[in-house]
């Protein structure tokens, strides 16, 4: 999309016939400020972060480059076909969809005539191993009553529970969700609030203050670990996440979420960007110069090239170390990187069946005998654990299209320990454990282990390697209160200029919402910087 300068504008539409009473110096001075507005800006990375900045900047009249390692796009949204059955790498829970849609409202645009998002319910179905179930949906009334039929107590909890989820999303997701912390004042002016809302507390604390059922807490307290984190550790800020699912639904693409990356892309190649597939970059300088900073982007291929401003959607840890490795503050943050608390890595095994199953839901997870103390083998041990809670995803219950016709594809994720604490051969156990994933998921998909007929699965090795993920983890720093807002590596770099970051590394964090926000911010920063 071609953006004309404010002076230009002037110039050139509103006295286009009375050019002549321009003087010679206005003329030129004119011509310099279009020229100085066609800034060049490199993306590393096409996550939905990455794009998100990518549209942003095309929208804004920059001419936009996205650097994409691997061959297709959407970075960890990545897609297998095998036989045609349609696997959608992840994210596969598709929230707040006015992040979405704000995208192709910047060009006049609409989301509909790209992609059809379809509405899931129930948003989850979540099952015990005793045997328990509960369908968590978006309606309040039908939540209420199946908390109730457990326990009226728990009922009224779960209202009075809502009611402070609300005030948390208004203050962290309303107010603070796209909004970059680069200063600590940044920080001290929200500090009150946080407190108030009692942000030290970890989500399962919060949740326990409300319901007194060990499994209801745990309902209202495993949505965290969709963004990386422990609820027994993360900030109860976190709980928005609740108001934000009932404010807008939870919804799937037509088509895969693959389906969404390329409408995407559609729309960035539309508005004149450019995407370079299988193209990693190398390293990048910088360099001062007459016109300002410049950043000399070397690719895998050798070639050269420069660009006023980079935005990193790369794993933040890649990006200091490897990609701006040359300088030295650049290896400094990488190693304050490494101090960091980093979040949980996944075993993924992708399947599709020869029969249809019906009777399961689109999301499903399925707790195993521990909660606590699993989650913390996870987070700070050293070994895999012999049990484990899953996430089921079987698509083809919304959109038979991803399967031949009469089966199903599906992908059930395990969290486990990142390669930082759990240095383990996955090479060697992968095969194994995944069998007795498949066996785990009987329970729900009776004789699955007969009717699989085409499997795949990652592990963090495949994190490490593929997505070059720091310790293999899949939702890079943890979202933990002291690694949160102004203590999260923030969105514009302070010390090498150009230099800006989106995605799950930086403000707000993982998750859908959190790197379009993060797109957000940080595109609004480079607009403030340019004075655009």
């Amino acid at each position: 999309m071609f953006v004309i300068s404010n002076c230009f504008k002037s110039v050139f539409f509103e006295v286009f016939d009375k050019m002549q009473m321009l003087s010679w110096e206005d003329f030129l001075g004119c011509l310099k400020e279009m020229a100085d507005n066609d800034r060049k800006a490199a993306v590393i990375g096409s996550g939905f972060g990455g794009i998100g900045a990518a549209i942003r900047l095309q929208s804004a009249g920059f001419k936009t480059v996205i650097y994409e390692a691997r061959d297709l796009p959407g970075g960890r949204a990545y897609v297998y076909n095998d036989d045609g059955f349609i696997f959608d790498a992840g994210p596969t829970v598709v929230t707040a969809p006015h992040t979405l849609t704000e995208l192709f409202e910047l060009s006049g645009r609409n989301l509909q005539d790209y992609i059809e998002l379809n509405e899931v319910s129930p948003m989850y179905r979540l099952i015990w191993s005793d045997g328990d179930r509960f369908d968590y949906v978006r309606d309040e009334e039908t939540m209420v009553k199946q908390i109730a039929e457990r326990s009226k107590a728990d009922a009224e909890g779960y209202q009075e529970f809502f009611k402070y989820v609300e005030k948390v999303f208004q203050k962290g997701y309303t107010e603070l969700a796209d909004r970059p912390f680069l200063k600590f004042s940044d920080m001290l002016a929200v500090s009150p609030s946080l407190m108030k809302l009692r942000a030290d507390r970890s989500v399962y604390s919060t949740v326990s203050k409300y319901v007194k059922d060990e499994h209801l807490r745990q309902a209202l307290s495993f949505h965290s670990l969709l963004v990386g984190g422990n609820p027994f550790q993360t900030s109860s800020i976190y709980t928005l996440i609740h108001y934000l699912e009932r404010e807008w639904g939870v919804f799937f693409p037509k088509g895969g979420t693959h389906a969404m990356v390329r409408s995407l892309i559609q729309l960035f190649e539309e508005l004149g960007g450019e995407i370079r597939l299988s193209n990693p970059v190398k390293s990048i300088d910088v360099k001062n110069t007459e016109g300002g900073t410049k950043h000399i982007v070397t690719d895998n291929n050798g070639k050269i090239e420069e660009f006023d401003l980079v935005v990193s959607n790369a794993d933040i840890h890649h990006t200091y170390n490897s990609i701006y490795g040359g300088i030295k503050s650049a290896r400094n943050k990488a190693k304050k990187l490494e101090k960091m608390d980093w979040s949980m890595s996944l075993f993924v095994l992708y399947f599709g069946t020869d029969i249809e199953y019906k009777d399961v839901a689109h999301h499903t997870i399925l707790f195993g005998p521990r909660y606590k103390e699993l989650l913390n083998e996870i987070f700070k041990g050293s070994a895999i654990p012999d049990d484990f809670s899953l996430y089921l995803h079987v698509p083809t219950v919304t959109d038979p299209s991803l399967a031949p016709k009469g089966c199903s594809s599906a992908y059930v994720l395990a969290p486990v320990p990142h390669l930082g604490r759990a240095n383990v051969d996955w090479d060697e156990i992968a095969e194994e454990y995944g069998d007795k994933i498949i066996e785990a998921l009987e329970v729900e998909m009776p004789e699955l282990s007969k009717h699989i007929v085409t499997r795949r699965h990652i592990t963090p090795e495949t994190f490490k390697n593929e997505l070059v993920a720091f310790n293999g983890s899949a939702f890079s720093v943890a979202p933990k209160l002291t690694q949160s807002a102004y203590f999260r590596p923030p969105n514009k770099d302070p010390k090498i200029p150009g230099l800006y970051i989106v995605g799950a590394g930086t403000h707000p964090g993982a998750g859908l919402p959190g790197v379009l926000n993060s797109a957000k911010a940080t595109v609004r920063l480079i607009l403030e910087d340019y004075e655009i």
